[in-house]
């Protein structure tokens, strides 16, 4: 085993926790893939893992090996397609990280039509409504919505969002129309994210005014929570994109929108250098022409 495999087989027992799920991940027996750790532990003199009958964890060499091996095999993979001609034409695995309900509504469509333009390229899409480490997790590109930190990633800025709180007419005929922040405390309010619940709803220029919410029923689902809305019981905060197609059908309004915190900007994230390759390039030309197309993510 070369010391390129070693460092393959080393990240993918990593990654899967366990020498039989490496072994899987690089096409390889679980005896080649232990004999091939064992061979680079012992070449390096370190231990990279300790091992119990259920699992393999990093000891904290290991951990920062792991870094330092995925620099390694990213750059020969990038020499290997500057050699292939991978630099310039658009040709391998795409990996992408977007939100669900943005996943479903335009990532998803918009890869399928790049995979059908550029025939050499497959893609894999991670839905996760977190933020995903793109370096350690080994991603090309993530959809980001809301205000990025620095790093050393590059953006391109693709449009904007509106955080929203909507309802279904019906709603609002029995329990009337909120006209500021504070009358919410007279309504149902329906808190809908996959993530932890945050009472403190933000309104106004800057969020500067803060309101306390109490919901009366949280949803892990933000597709299940503009549904209770849809159908009449009450009030929802989404993205406005979400609910694009509501809102013009009629189906559901939005109030206090004169109260509505600043838009959160759309960005295409993705590594720098030469990692960034043709595939790279070519997809977030391709995305970003259509996202800032559509007048749900592109606001005054």
């Amino acid at each position: 085993m070369d010391r390129i495999q070693a460092l393959e087989v080393f990240v993918a027992v990593a990654e899967a926790e366990s020498f039989a799920e490496g072994a899987r991940t690089v096409g390889l027996s679980a005896p080649s893939v232990t004999r091939g750790v064992n061979t680079l532990e012992d070449r390096l003199g370190a231990r990279l893992f300790t091992r119990t009958t259920r699992k393999v964890r990093l000891t904290d060499v290991g951990a920062a090996y792991l870094e330092d091996a995925r620099g390694i095999l990213a750059h020969f993979q990038a020499a290997n397609e500057a050699a292939s001609g991978a630099a310039t034409n658009p040709v391998g695995k795409l990996r992408i990280t977007c939100s669900h309900e943005f996943g479903r509504i335009y990532v998803t469509p918009i890869i399928t039509a790049f995979l059908d333009t550029y025939p050499d390229v497959s893609a894999e899409i991670m839905i996760v409504d977190r933020i995903v480490n793109m370096v350690e997790e080994g991603f090309d590109i993530a959809v980001r919505i809301g205000a990025l930190p620095s790093s050393g990633l590059a953006a391109v800025r693709v449009g904007s969002v509106r955080r929203v709180i909507c309802g279904a007419p019906d709603y609002f005929k029995q329990h009337g129309i909120p006209r500021t922040p504070a009358d919410l405390k007279d309504h149902q309010i329906v808190y809908a994210s996959p993530n932890s619940i945050e009472t403190d709803w933000r309104f106004g220029p800057d969020s500067a005014h803060v309101l306390r919410i109490r919901p009366r029923l949280v949803v892990g689902s933000m597709a299940a929570g503009i549904e209770v809305a849809r159908q009449g019981w009450g009030l929802c905060r989404v993205l406005s994109y979400q609910i694009g197609p509501d809102l013009a059908d009629g189906r559901l309004q939005t109030v206090l929108d004169d109260f509505e915190p600043d838009p959160l900007p759309i960005h295409l994230v993705h590594v720098e250098g030469r990692r960034a390759v043709a595939k790279v390039r070519s997809f977030i030309d391709f995305a970003a022409e259509r996202l800032r197309a559509m007048p749900n993510l592109n606001l005054p």
